[in-house]
């Protein structure tokens, strides 16, 4: 162990702390190039195909069998253009990463010849292996059967690993029976009924809303350790934080961390992962040190919360990726390190109307703003009156680390993970 930490230190040496990615000019130049936007649809889409998908994204509408046919047309015409031979169904099963199986447009036909294709029934619903993914119980091992089904509201995207390049269409995940198997789809069913509900309040206020959408701003922390240092630690490795030694001779003491120069070696590791990120149309735009040494973090332009979510989990992937091209190692674990800040995802959040308006943004006269206000005060009673349902639904293993200590109020439980010394706290 020891022969191996002092080989990860030798070699330190001999990084090249100067790697530049290949991002020159305005970061518009490449946003979203790697995403089926609006843009791109106009271009590859007929004008009915892609006034049924608008339907459906603003107004969730049904797409009909014909122009499905027609848009898995446009969407493959779009992506085999950019060098693209495989396409998945990317979804988020309940084990805290995406899942995706590839398959490719190549096939073969009955006269022996090979034809690449793409059809509505492949688009729109497949049918992966769902035995081995968390169930809760609800079927048999032999009972596999679990549907992917399209989510038209986030957009289609080209993943890029190496020379390759596979077509990610974003799906919820579902039981044969009909039962939720991912985060997704009990996302976009709270979507729906929040949607319901507000519009029905804002009614009384303003009769032109037709629409509430609720918007989502996340806050990504991380910390990041040179890749060989982490490979001398089996816990690291492992369990993703260290669970044996000493705290460290300099640790959050001054907070001198927090705001600090960002060092060259993980400024160049940002500057690729952002330029990676801008591909997929993740709108990062703050990056800076966090708290604890070797930890930072970085936060994009608010979004739709159903677009937001999925960009996080994207990012993580991606952070993860890009960390090995410049041989380091990111942890995104909740607590990695005893006595220091955590890893918070912090969210911040509202509600904003069709007509353009932000339910609870105060206003210049918030006394007198009675739709800030019915909304602002139903949000607390909300909590109040859910706080159980809200805390049981929060509280997973993983999770539990966020709860008190460096990052958060304290934890209900003097037993939970998180519950270690405050004597740095900060939040």
């Amino acid at each position: 162990m020891q022969s191996l930490r002092f080989q990860a230190l030798e070699n330190l040496t001999g990084v090249d702390f100067k790697v530049k990615p290949e991002l020159n000019g305005k970061i518009t130049d490449v946003f979203g190039s790697n995403v089926f936007t609006g843009k791109a649809m106009r271009e590859h889409l007929s004008d009915e195909a892609y006034k049924s998908l608008m339907n459906s994204i603003k107004g969730g509408n049904k797409i009909e069998r014909k122009m499905a046919e027609q848009i898995a047309s446009g969407l493959k015409s779009w992506a085999m253009k950019k060098g693209v031979t495989h396409y998945t169904h990317w979804f988020q099963p309940l084990t805290g990463t995406t899942a995706e199986k590839h398959d490719s447009f190549f096939t073969i036909k009955g006269d022996g010849s090979s034809i690449e294709t793409f059809d509505g029934d492949a688009l729109v619903q497949q049918e992966p292996d769902a035995s081995s993914f968390p169930n809760g119980g609800i079927r048999a091992t032999f009972e596999a059967r679990g549907y992917t089904a399209w989510d038209p509201s986030s957009p289609a995207f080209i993943i890029e690993q190496g020379t390759g390049r596979t077509l990610c269409i974003p799906t919820i995940f579902v039981a044969y029976t009909g039962e939720s198997l991912d985060y997704k789809a009990p996302l976009l069913k709270a979507l729906s009924s929040l949607d319901k509900a507000a519009v029905d309040v804002c009614n009384y206020f303003d009769k032109n809303v037709t629409k509430v959408t609720a918007t989502l701003g996340w806050e990504q922390e991380y910390f990041m350790i040179d890749e060989g240092l982490a490979n001398a630690r089996p816990d690291l490795l492992l369990t993703g934080r260290t669970v044996v030694g000493h705290a460290p001779a300099k640790g959050q003491q001054l907070e001198d961390h927090y705001f600090g120069a960002i060092p060259e070696r993980v400024y160049a590791y940002m500057r690729d992962f952002e330029e990676e990120s801008y591909k997929l149309g993740i709108p990062l735009r703050t990056r800076h040190n966090e708290v604890a040494p070797a930890q930072f973090e970085c936060a994009p332009i608010y979004e739709e919360v159903n677009i937001a979510v999925d960009h996080n989990s994207l990012l993580m992937d991606v952070m993860s990726k890009v960390a090995k091209r410049h041989k380091l190692k990111v942890l995104l674990h909740e607590k990695p390190f005893a006595g220091i800040n955590g890893s918070g995802k912090h969210n911040n959040w509202s509600l904003a109307t069709d007509t353009g308006v932000n339910l609870l943004a105060p206003g210049k006269t918030p006394k007198t703003n009675l739709m800030f206000l019915t909304f602002f005060v139903n949000t607390i009673k909300a909590v109040h009156d859910y706080a159980d349902l809200m805390r049981a639904s929060i509280a997973t293993p993983s999770n539990d680390f966020r709860l008190g200590a460096n990052e958060a109020p304290p934890p209900s439980s003097p037993f939970s993970p998180a519950s270690t010394s405050t004597k740095y706290c900060r939040k």
